[in-house]
């Protein structure tokens, strides 16, 4: 297969695009592991998203930021199972998304992966086949930044090793993200389930 119109270079969200969003289910097993209410789960996300940027930039440890959504330090056999189970609801993937990339991967495109994770989400996300595919994964706790910081997109397009920005496509689920993205000239697609137009912005000439 050999590429033409399509970008030379491709940044790619992970939650969203290439990993699939947390089912209720598995919400409500993080939840019961921290022994929160059952009939109260908003109340938990809630607690769990206001302080997941500082941990997902690299400032608060697994530890702090466990207290943080919990009001108490967990223990460490519960910190360990909060772990684990917030971990196991990031790490299920798209297969349609993934044959997407496997397809591009194929014409030679270089992939760097951009996500906003926390160390030890990233640790395992390394460790799964599609990672192969990547030039370079960044990850914010790695570099101390979270999209959409603009620093970020430069470290990312960097690792593009290309030099015009405009020739760089960048994948992601969120609407401010992608508009940070295209505020530095990268083109953007802005995912919101369709393998299809995905396929089209990567393989336009397939």
């Amino acid at each position: 297969m050999t590429r033409t119109t399509g970008p030379d270079a491709v940044i790619l969200d992970y939650n969203g695009v290439i990993g699939l969003q947390p089912t209720r289910a598995q919400w409500l097993r993080l939840a019961r592991i921290a022994s929160w209410p059952e009939d109260d789960l908003a109340a938990f996300q809630r607690a769990f998203w206001n302080a997941r940027d500082l941990y997902d930039a690299g400032q608060l440890s697994d530890l702090a930021y466990w207290a943080r959504v919990l009001g108490a330090h967990p223990g460490p056999r519960l910190l360990r199972e909060l772990l684990a189970a917030d971990t196991d609801m990031w790490t299920a993937t798209d297969a349609g998304v993934v044959s997407v990339l496997r397809r591009a991967h194929a014409t030679g495109v270089p992939m760097v992966l951009l996500s906003n994770a926390p160390s030890h989400l990233s640790t395992v996300l390394d460790t799964h086949d599609w990672r192969r595919m990547m030039a370079q994964a960044l990850y914010s706790a790695r570099l101390q930044l979270c999209k959409p910081a603009p620093a970020i997109y430069q470290q990312a397009l960097q690792a593009t090793a290309v030099r015009d920005p405009r020739r760089v496509l960048f994948v992601d689920d969120r609407l401010d993200n992608c508009q940070a993205a295209a505020r530095l000239g990268l083109r953007t697609l802005h995912y919101t389930g369709s393998t299809d137009g995905l396929r089209t912005a990567l393989l336009p000439a397939d």
